[in-house]
């Protein structure tokens, strides 16, 4: 928790994101969709009617910028509390401090950076104060508020996304630090714009990471009397390993396996490509998506192509027996036959079809032509009595009926045109016409 230094002047030897960090509307960059002329989030800030809000987006987007601009044009206590270092007893102190300033008719607004780390106790002792108006909230967080911030807590809150910053955001955000006194404005450092294009692309929309890239080029730049020069190779030697933005715990995490299934589910192998590429990369345990191949085998390809299923079990075992970064062309070789293999889901929906007539109908018994009979007793109850064997017969059927008695007639599979499913479709039909044809025969003519 901290008042007093939120306004202090970054030193000359801080980081040059804190050094140029913007300090009005006017300097910040992006987010022109709740910023623009006009905008909603814009007025509130301008007019200081700030309301309890939560800023949602990914790191380096300008969320504890916003909240420091807040903090320059607010008349209300501003308060700074990180969820990292504060607990319950931080709370309660702020919050009386809060109630005593509201009896002096004094606003406060409390910053709450990284409010997804608080848990569910923590976040409940906002929540009478936030009703009662002691404080106004603003909550900072990467993680999607849905899950990560209580239901009560949220409902009083207007959530505002922030997005990615693009390139050309980017490199404006870039200039801008070149020019600026607080940043190398008090230099001469000269770097082609492609150059600064090439940091931005790398920074993946985080200005952080941006800003960060461009002092360590300068720094390591060529000295030539009394500029430094930026090369290409600098640049590169620099930016030789991205950092993905890719958190296997949070949101993240779903998006992109969401992203591969569908993908592949759409026939589309050079997008599956792609995000089994970004998950890898971004230290995915590589058993993990293998299983999710294994899965994706029977629920989206199933009967249309059985091999599908050997395939995806095959890559699961390739990726146990040797690891990453290898066993990555075999995960390739997988999510490159699911996306091309035909596609039917009959399986999946004949399961989840039966599982509802299971957990919603009485639990049916047994009927007892198909019981086990292994003791006399069972046997004088009419345990397996009836009950015909179907490699007897000729044809390898019998007329015997399976299901329970109120649910005889129901069908859960219900097999595709689709590839080898074709097979299964005209088997399954032969066989449902002979078993009609059979009974009714054994009923005189008729089906019952």
């Amino acid at each position: 928790m901290e008042q007093s230094t939120l306004f202090d002047r970054a030193p000359l030897d801080t980081p040059l994101a804190a050094r140029v960090r913007p300090r009005t509307l006017s300097e910040f960059c992006g987010q022109t969709h709740l910023l623009g002329p006009g905008m909603v989030l814009r007025q509130l800030i301008e007019e200081d009617r700030v309301s309890s809000m939560i800023f949602w987006g990914p790191p380096g987007v300008g969320k504890t910028t916003l909240a420091r601009i807040i903090a320059n044009r607010t008349k209300a206590n501003f308060v700074n509390f990180s969820a990292v270092t504060s607990g319950i007893k931080e709370i309660r102190e702020v919050m009386q401090q809060a109630e005593a300033a509201q009896r002096l008719g004094e606003r406060t607004l409390l910053f709450v950076d990284e409010i997804h780390r608080f848990n569910r106790a923590q976040q409940d002792a906002f929540l009478p104060f936030v009703e009662k108006g002691s404080i106004v909230l603003i909550g900072a967080t990467t993680e999607n508020p849905s899950f990560e911030v209580n239901s009560a807590l949220l409902s009083r809150c207007k959530v505002f996304v922030l997005h990615a910053l693009t390139e050309e955001e980017l490199v404006t955000l870039l200039e801008h630090a070149l020019s600026d006194p607080r940043g190398f404005g008090n230099e001469t450092v000269e770097i082609d714009r492609e150059l600064l294009g090439r940091i931005a692309v790398f920074s993946n929309g985080d200005a952080r990471t941006a800003l960060g890239t461009l002092e360590m080029v300068v720094l390591n730049g060529k000295r030539e009397r009394d500029r430094t020069v930026v090369t290409a190779e600098t640049v590169a030697q620099c930016t030789s390993r991205r950092s993905l933005l890719y958190d296997k715990k949070g949101e993240e995490h779903y998006n992109i396996i969401s992203a591969l299934h569908k993908s592949m589910r759409n026939s589309d192998p050079d997008a599956a490509i792609y995000w089994l590429a970004r998950m890898l990369e971004g230290g995915e345990d590589p058993l993990y998506i293998a299983r999710r191949l294994v899965r994706f085998a029977s629920e989206d390809v199933g009967m249309a192509d059985s091999r599908a299923l050997e395939v995806a079990v095959a890559a699961y075992q390739a990726c146990h027996f040797i690891g990453m970064p290898e066993c990555s062309v075999h995960l390739t070789h997988a999510a490159v036959y699911l996306s091309l293999a035909p596609k039917s889901n009959s399986l999946y929906v004949a399961y989840e079809t039966a599982k509802k007539d299971a957990e919603e109908t009485l639990a049916e018994p047994v009927p007892l032509h198909i019981r086990n009979a292994p003791t006399r007793l069972m046997q004088e109850l009419h345990y397996g009595e009836g009950y015909e064997y179907a490699h007897d017969t000729e044809e390898k059927l019998t007329a015997m009926v399976c299901l329970p008695d109120s649910l005889k007639d129901r069908k859960y599979y219900r097999p595709t045109g689709e590839g080898s499913e074709v097979r299964a479709r005209d088997r399954l039909a032969a066989i449902e016409a002979w078993k009609a044809k059979a009974r009714a025969a054994q009923n005189g003519g008729g089906e019952k």
